[in-house]
């Protein structure tokens, strides 16, 4: 069944790109409870099963019933387009204890015996109690699993909106949508997600954050429910080679010609990612990346972009050809 998220004249000036570390937390621990999702990350849950498994993640694992409601206090819409995890799991712990105990019953009520456990016992005795404990694990599962790459998954989701805001510009919102995602259409202001379940929501001048996420897949989400602002996850471009590393995929031929370290930087170049990133990834000092870059970019193979507070970089189609063999 479709939801419905339907466009008034103000909600195309609100429309934004975020980043948010806590949905991806979010996103991750409902990964690991779902086989379905592992496909793109397999290596990775590999290299993190031990860790992951030391986890109690159990409470949270009540709350995302499949198909059923999340509570939206948990992990609200990014409040920013660049937040921190400190800035966005403060707010949650924040949260009002009678507001999130009922968006927490609703939840439990669609996962079936929730709420007979004795987690939703203690909940209902200690609201105040329930959203410290849940802030506590998810704040475990953060700094356990997601902190350690962090900058990793970060660079691809800030990949993602550099080329979705390129196309934006390009062709605008009613043509970018249904690029973003093959269960997004659009016509007449409307944009019609494929999604379990019927929903329809007039943004009412709130327009909405489009928010790429490396665990989502292959899932979407449409929307929050009111007061919350309307929020479109999906996931992000490139996902397929975010674990991959880089003296498995460099050719031989690259190597031979650039040397291993410059070679190593463009072909890691699959999305635009800024020097911090890419040395990170690729487990090289930042001033070598930046050197690397720099004779990249004076050679006509690279070209720089700012976006916000980064500068990122990505191939030009000579760039291109040189890492597909090509021309």
């Amino acid at each position: 069944m479709p939801s419905r998220l339907r466009f008034g004249e103000d909600d195309f000036l609100r429309c934004r790109f975020a980043v948010s570390p806590l949905w991806e937390t979010q996103e991750l621990v409902r990964t690991l409870k779902r086989r379905e999702r592992h496909g793109y990350h397999a290596r990775w849950l590999r290299r993190v099963g031990e860790v992951a498994r030391g986890l109690d993640l159990g409470g949270l694992w009540l709350l995302m019933p499949q198909p059923g409601h999340c509570p939206d206090w948990l992990c609200p819409p990014p409040i920013g387009p660049a937040a921190s995890f400190e800035e966005e799991i403060a707010a949650v712990r924040a949260s009002d204890p009678e507001v999130a105990l009922a968006d927490t019953l609703k939840s439990l009520a669609d996962t079936p015996g929730a709420l007979e456990s004795p987690a939703a016992a203690r909940w209902t005795g200690d609201p105040a109690g329930m959203v410290t404990e849940l802030a506590d694990a998810m704040e475990g599962v953060w700094r356990a699993l997601i902190a350690p790459d962090w900058p990793r998954l970060r660079a691809l989701l800030e990949a993602d909106i550099a080329f979705h805001s390129r196309r934006l510009a390009e062709v605008g919102l009613g043509g970018l949508l249904p690029e973003i995602n093959r269960r997004f259409g659009w016509e007449a202001g409307t944009l019609t997600v494929e999604f379990r379940g019927e929903h329809e929501r007039e943004l009412a001048g709130q327009g909405l954050v489009l928010l790429p996420s490396v665990f989502i897949w292959p899932d979407v989400v449409s929307t929050f429910d009111p007061p919350w602002q309307p929020t479109l996850a999906y996931p992000a471009r490139g996902i397929g080679g975010l674990w991959a590393e880089p003296a498995e995929r460099t050719p031989d031929v690259l190597v031979r010609l650039l040397g291993r370290g410059r070679a190593a930087v463009l072909d890691a170049l699959d999305e635009p990612a800024g020097t911090g990133a890419l040395a990170h990834r690729l487990g090289l000092a930042p001033s070598s990346v930046s050197a690397h870059l720099t004779l990249l970019r004076d050679a006509g193979l690279l070209v720089a972009r700012r976006y916000g507070h980064q500068v990122l970089y990505e191939r030009t189609p000579l760039g291109i050809a040189l890492v597909s063999g090509d021309g």
